[in-house]
C-alpha cells in the first residue's frame, strides 16, 4: 500500500475524548476528526504505542469491560482513512488479548513474530500465543 503524502499519527487523548465522549469541546472536535478517518478524508495511523496506551486507560481508569475495549478499538482500525501496515498485526493482538488474560504488549510481540522476527523473551506466555520465540 503506497502512504499519502501526509499521514496524521493519532495520540491517544484524541481517540478518548472520541469513544468516551466526556469533555463537551474536546470530544466534538475528536468526532469531527475521526469522521473524516473513519470516510477515508484523512489518512491515519494508530501506533501500537497508542493501542497499548488506550487499553491501559480505559481498563484501568475507566474500566471498560475488556470485550468492549478491543470491539471499539478494532472498529477504529477497520476505518477507511487507517493507513497502518500493520493494522493486520494490531487486530490479531486484539484478537488475543481478548482471548487471553496474557498482557497486550505481549499479543501484540506475538502477533508482530514471524522466522523472521523472533521474540526473545523469558515469558512462558509467548508459546501460548503461538509466538515465533525463543525462551530464554
Amino acid at each position: 500500500m503506497k502512504l499519502p503524502e501526509k499521514v496524521y499519527l493519532i495520540d491517544t487523548n484524541v481517540i478518548l475524548r472520541y469513544l468516551l465522549g466526556d469533555h463537551a469541546e474536546l470530544s466534538s472536535k475528536a468526532e469531527a476528526f475521526m469522521l473524516d478517518v473513519s470516510e477515508g478524508a484523512k489518512p491515519a495511523e494508530i501506533l501500537d504505542v497508542v493501542i497499548v496506551e488506550c487499553i491501559y486507560v480505559m481498563e484501568k481508569y475507566y474500566q471498560i469491560p475488556k470485550a468492549e475495549i478491543i470491539d471499539k478499538l478494532s472498529k477504529i482500525l477497520n476505518f477507511t482513512g487507517i493507513v497502518n501496515s500493520d493494522r493486520s498485526e494490531i487486530l490479531e493482538a486484539l484478537l488475543k488479548y481478548g482471548s487471553t488474560d496474557i498482557d497486550i504488549v505481549d499479543c501484540i510481540l506475538a502477533a508482530h513474530s514471524s522466522p523472521k522476527k523472533v521474540v526473545v523473551s523469558f515469558d512462558k506466555d509467548m508459546k501460548k500465543l503461538k509466538a515465533v520465540s525463543e525462551i530464554l
